[in-house]
């Protein structure tokens, strides 16, 4: 894999990080209760339930990634200038990414203890998304001061994989990013509808 500079990737990732949470707080935070649970067609999720799908995943990754970063810093662990992606940690970031155009790479079914419910409260999911948007900023901030390449991270997949701290970084922006963009979609098809009428 080819390496890249660990500091502008932490960068990158700090700069998408603030976008997603703009859009919580500012396109979500805006948008009615029937907006945030329309379900655009049949087995399509809600931005709610996208939303509700990330919390899961954040409720695992982001104390991983800080009890992992715990224990470079109580190790004295100093950064790295280059940081090289493995690649099973390039392959799920890639899968999960966005293209530049907007559109998902490829449908996925979820594992069973990451399916959102059929109706989340809106406040409740749409708080706990934006808490960890904030703790995943202060993540990637402790990590600059870390090297990034040294330091495991537990999957979800399986106690046996473990991760970089700067591949679990770059999966978890890159699937948050594809729900967000899923979340947009849903919310872009109730207004469709409301236009409609």
């Amino acid at each position: 894999m080819t390496s890249v500079n660990s500091d502008e990737l932490l960068q990158e990732l700090r700069r998408k990080n603030v976008e997603i949470q703009y859009k919580a707080e500012n396109r979500f935070g805006g948008q009615t209760d029937a907006v945030l649970q329309h379900m655009p067609g049949p087995g399509q999720w809600s931005a709610m339930q996208c939303l509700e799908h990330l919390n899961t995943y954040g409720r695992f990754y982001l104390p991983a990634l800080d009890e992992a970063i715990t224990r470079a810093e109580r190790r004295n662990s100093r950064p790295a200038p280059r940081f090289h992606s493995s690649w099973i940690g390039a392959w799920f970031t890639r899968l999960m990414e966005p293209g530049a155009d907007g559109q998902l790479r490829s449908r996925m079914k979820s594992p069973k203890g990451h399916l959102p419910s059929a109706q989340p409260e809106v406040t409740p999911v749409l708080h706990e998304f934006i808490r960890q948007q904030e703790q995943m900023e202060d993540l990637l901030l402790r990590a600059a001061k870390v090297n990034i390449q040294q330091i495991k991270v537990r999957t979800s997949l399986s106690r046996f994989i473990k991760l970089s701290a700067g591949d679990t970084f770059g999966f978890l922006t890159a699937h948050t990013r594809r729900h967000v963009l899923q979340a947009e979609k849903a919310i872009s098809s109730r207004r469709q509808v409301e236009n409609a009428i």
